[in-house]
Formats: structure tokens, C-alpha cells, sequence
């Protein structure tokens, strides 16, 4: 039988065309004994949850180091990197069913702070987390010290990979503004705004306990009260419940 060659050609296509839009399966590594006990001894977040939940928590974090490649500049990237990076990554999207960073494919650790030429050495380094933007895009910085210390005993109402994270949920709806439409209904949006500006103006007159950086814009206010939601939920709940209940909302979690 003498086939067309438009013929032939077009079925090239279709199966160029499939292997194109299938979709990669992502085989996950499941955790193992020493990993979970780094989180035991490093993650308070995980160490709270009940034994189903630190499974599932134990599932995304497979999922998510299976996805994203973790690598470092000036250094080497150890196991703990690994599950701090991506217990930074689960934290905030723990509540939802189905959640994959798709505007992220790697994360970079320097040694420490960095500048906006994203040098680690000399002075002027005050940078501790950055999300990329336009040639960076899909690339997330962290400094490696400012990350451990977010998962330390002192570490207070801070965690710059959780604030990190923060930013791309809030980027997700394709605006870094502090209003993650994909996860905050329509009628929350004013009263959300409304709540971060009266704060702003209580930070800005030293009527606050939040981070004074929060004052930045609406999108920094969001990712630093993040911050205060999970690391110190109960305080956040009791002294900013108005706060404290909109997050709950967005995150779909009730940590206190």
C-alpha cells in the first residue's frame, strides 16, 4: 500500500505530539530511617503531627525532592539541607490535597546572606532568600545559615524557607501582591487588604509585635505573617485573631 506522505508525516506528528504532552510520571524515593529522624530532631512543625499525618507530611516531602533539585554554591548540599528545603516547601501547602510548585524547578543554597549580585563574600550581604524573576525564573536562592536557623530553638517568629515558599504560592496566581487568589475566595480579597494595611499602620507606629519588614509591601507583610502563623501559631492566634483566622483560611490549616 502506498501511503501519502502528508500521511506519513502528520502520524509522526501525533506521536511527537504525545510524547510531548504526556506527562512524566515522578518516581518518588520514600524517606528513610536517618531522614526521619533528622526531622524528629529538626522540624518542630513535623515532630506536632500525628503518625498518619507525618506520614503524608513524610509522602509530600518524597514528592517534592523528586520534583526539584537542590544544589549549592560554595558548598555541599547535605541530607539535612535536603529536608529543611523541602519541609520548607510542604509546610505552608500541607492542607491542600494536591499541590505541586510548577513555577519551580531548582533551589540554590549559598553559603550565607548575599547581595543583589548575588555575592556570599565581602560587605553589603543582606539578602537571605530570594524567588528568581525573568532569567532566574523558576529558581529559587536561600542562604544556607538563614535557613538552618529558621528551624532552630531561637529562631523566634522567623523562617526564611517557609517565607520563601510563601511568595511562590502568592506568585501562583501569576502576581506576587500578597493576595494568592487561588486560595483565598473572592469575598476574603478587600477585608485580607483592608487587614494588612491597618496593621502596616500599627507596625509603623510601634504598636506591633510582626517583623517590622512586613511594612515593605502587602506581598512581604503576607509571607512574614506566614511566618508567625507556623512557627508561633498560638501567640499569632491570641494576639492578632483576626489575622490569624484569615490564614487559616488560606493555607486550609489550623496549627494553634
Amino acid at each position: 500500500m502506498n501511503l501519502s506522505p502528508y500521511f506519513i508525516l502528520g502520524a509522526v506528528l501525533l506521536v511527537a505530539l504525545y510524547f510531548i504532552l504526556r506527562k512524566k510520571k515522578v518516581v518518588a524515593q520514600a524517606l528513610s530511617d536517618s531522614d526521619r529522624q533528622l526531622l524528629n530532631n529538626n522540624v518542630d512543625y513535623y515532630v506536632e503531627l500525628t503518625n498518619s499525618k507525618k506520614l503524608l507530611f513524610e509522602q509530600k516531602i518524597a514528592l517534592f525532592l523528586s520534583a526539584v533539585k537542590i544544589e549549592g554554591v560554595g558548598l555541599s548540599i547535605t541530607p539535612l539541607d535536603r529536608l529543611l528545603v523541602a519541609s520548607s516547601a510542604v509546610i505552608p501547602i500541607f492542607g491542600f490535597n494536591d499541590w505541586q510548585y510548577k513555577n519551580l524547578s531548582n533551589v540554590v543554597l549559598y553559603p550565607d546572606t548575599f547581595n543583589r549580585d548575588f555575592q556570599f563574600e565581602g560587605g553589603e550581604r543582606n539578602i537571605m532568600g530570594m524567588v528568581g524573576t525573568g532569567y532566574m525564573n523558576g529558581q529559587m536562592i536561600l542562604s544556607q545559615s538563614a535557613l538552618h536557623h529558621g528551624f532552630s530553638k531561637s529562631a523566634g517568629k522567623e523562617n526564611t524557607g517557609i517565607h520563601e515558599f510563601v511568595h511562590l504560592l502568592d506568585k501562583s496566581d501569576g502576581a506576587t501582591d500578597g493576595v494568592p487568589e487561588n486560595l483565598i475566595g473572592h469575598q476574603y480579597v478587600l477585608p485580607w487588604l483592608k487587614m494588612i494595611h491597618q496593621e502596616i499602620e500599627r507596625i509603623e507606629d510601634n504598636k506591633s509585635d510582626i517583623n517590622p519588614y512586613a511594612i515593605t509591601n502587602e506581598a512581604e507583610f503576607f509571607a512574614v505573617i506566614s511566618e508567625y502563623f507556623f512557627e508561633k501559631p498560638e501567640l499569632l492566634k491570641e494576639k492578632h485573631p483576626g489575622l490569624y483566622e484569615q490564614l487559616s483560611r488560606i493555607f486550609a490549616q489550623d496549627p494553634a
